[in-house]
């Protein structure tokens, strides 16, 4: 996510998460594929990069410098990448038809890319099945090389699962979408729903690939958008908050909660969250955010909201909360992934969520998962100019000003070259038992039983939309709700019995286990003991 209002400069990009690209989402990843610590990358060692994009079910990732090159690694099977080819990269690689213009935003859906110039043109790359790329046509259901998105004067641009919205300067039209209709998410009052056949109960989504103005925002100037896979978040110049997706069948409950609206009800059209009027609109340097099924901003006195799924177990937000382990942090930075969260806040970095690869960043001897907000203690002192979570990977950008002999300690990550990389072919569900039954049905019983099938039909292409990282699913899918129970148990022990000095600089009564409040940073430093390891992470 864009840092705010905050000089643009570069830093050093640092990466944690697995670096199996293919097998995100598919199997589990092994021990050896997973930076499980803020690691550098080498061909972006020494790099300026001002700004980082994935999505929370993207397998790629977006970096761009302050020289406005844009780099682009991870799963191409739908060229996502913008290389003209369908060749997975694991090392950071230049899109070269890009290299004529200064990029200076990105966004990345689960199978495509948008950037942005500094001349306000946008471009895009990958799969178009549903309009996402926005040139006005899906006659080319896969375009590996960027093609003109049909917007002008656009200021940045974010992506959903199969969608895109672009934010402009025009005047009534600040907020255009593209893509997927299926679920609302474009914002138009309709999921463009039709019967393929007159004889038939199969249904399918009219494909948007032509930009198009948000009729009911039109008389509200938009500043700042954010999309999960399905739902999307949107900011007007007075600090109100809309919200919009469709909310039907099965996807009721989540749909509601991630619009933050206290119902389960269909919003085709963009709705104002109550909770941000009157008193508490957002101010001018908000961060938003949005995940797989949950959303987040800060509001007045910088405070963090949050609603949606949050995490696996309990009850989901059914409106904004404040998360109060970050009350009084100035953040000015946040992602959200598939169930995971990063942040940029004072001279710290936080996570928190549910990981199996290391997305957190916590280190060989630190938990996989959290589930209240900790501090990165390997980048803590560091100033954090840019975050984005991925599927299961994250990217934080540091200011490398005064931290050069601490940056030369952590590890460096090579990765294979593009030559070592073979094309790989689109890929099905890697879980037969997950994917939609028109697509089982074509399978053998014996391919049913495999975890990961090498090929797949093209009759399965179809249906890649539900494919096996869908974010409601993939976490219980790809980790086990059993262990995910056992990893969030014990993330939680000690919540709120010790919190140190709240916001207000009270004291807290430091009963059950824990630090003793009266402990000061200094002494734990002294101890050998990390910060942030139980309770709200404690500002320096």
């Amino acid at each position: 996510m864009e840092p705010v209002d905050e000089e643009v400069k570069g830093g050093e990009l640092l990466f944690c998460g697995t670096t199996a690209w293919d097998a995100m989402g598919r199997r589990r990843t092994t021990p050896e594929e997973n930076l499980v610590s803020p690691t550098r990358l080498r061909p972006l060692m020494g790099v300026d990069i001002r700004f980082v994009a994935s999505g929370c079910v993207s397998c790629h990732c977006v970096a761009l410098d302050v020289q406005g090159r844009c780099y682009t690694w991870g799963r191409n099977e739908k060229g996502q990448l913008g290389h003209g080819d369908k060749v997975q990269r694991d090392r950071p690689t230049i899109v070269s038809e890009l290299s004529k213009y200064k990029i200076v935003k990105a966004g990345a859906g689960r199978s495509h890319s948008v950037v942005v110039t500094e001349d306000g043109l946008s471009f895009a790359f990958g799969w178009n099945k549903h309009g996402q790329l926005g040139s006005g046509s899906v006659k080319n259901e896969v375009e590996l090389s960027p093609v003109r998105c049909l917007v002008s004067e656009v200021k940045t641009a974010v992506c959903g699962g199969e969608f895109t919205v672009w934010l402009t300067s025009i005047e009534g039209s600040s907020i255009l979408t593209a893509g997927l209709p299926q679920y609302g998410q474009l914002g138009h009052g309709s999921n463009n729903e039709y019967n393929t056949k007159d004889s038939s109960v199969k249904l399918a989504y009219e494909a948007q690939p032509r930009p198009r103005a948000i009729a009911s925002l039109s008389e509200k100037t938009i500043v700042k958008i954010a999309c999960g896979t399905n739902h999307t978040v949107a900011v007007d110049k007075n600090g109100h908050v809309y919200t919009f997706l469709d909310c039907h069948g099965l996807d009721c409950l989540a749909a509601g909660d991630r619009l933050g609206h206290r119902e389960q009800k269909d919003e085709w059209t963009p709705r104002c969250v109550d909770v941000f009027t009157r008193h508490n609109v957002l101010p001018p340097d908000a961060v938003v955010s949005a995940g797989s099924a949950n959303s987040a901003c800060t509001a007045g006195g910088g405070q963090l909201y949050m609603w949606g799924k949050i995490k696996n177990s309990g009850d989901d937000w059914m409106y904004p909360k404040p998360l109060m382990d970050l009350s009084g942090w100035h953040l000015r930075c946040m992602d959200s992934g598939n169930m995971h969260h990063f942040v940029g806040a004072d001279s710290s970095c936080i996570s928190w969520g549910h990981a199996q690869s290391g997305e957190l960043g916590y280190g060989p001897n630190g938990q996989k998962s959290s589930a209240i907000p900790k501090k990165v203690d390997i980048l803590e002192g560091m100033h954090v100019i840019s975050v984005a979570c991925g599927f299961a990977h994250s990217l934080v950008v540091v200011d490398r000003t005064n931290i050069a002999d601490r940056l030369e300690q952590l590890e460096v990550h090579d990765g294979k070259a593009a030559d070592e990389v073979v094309e790989v072919p689109d890929s099905g569900p890697a879980m037969a038992e997950k994917t939609p039954k028109r697509s089982s049905v074509k399978k053998t019983q014996n391919s049913k039983k495999r975890k990961n099938s090498e090929s797949s039909s093209e009759d399965e292409d179809e249906d890649e939309e539900n494919s096996e990282y869908d974010s409601d699913d993939s976490d219980e899918m790809l980790n086990g709700q059993a262990e995910h129970g056992r990893g969030a148990k014990s993330s939680g022990r000690g919540r709120g019995k010790n919190t140190g000095k709240s916001a207000s600089g009270r004291k807290s009564n430091g009963r059950g286990r824990g630090r003793p409040p009266s402990q000061t940073k200094s002494s734990q430093s002294a101890e050998g003991k990390g910060s942030g390891r139980r309770g709200r992470p404690r500002k320096s």
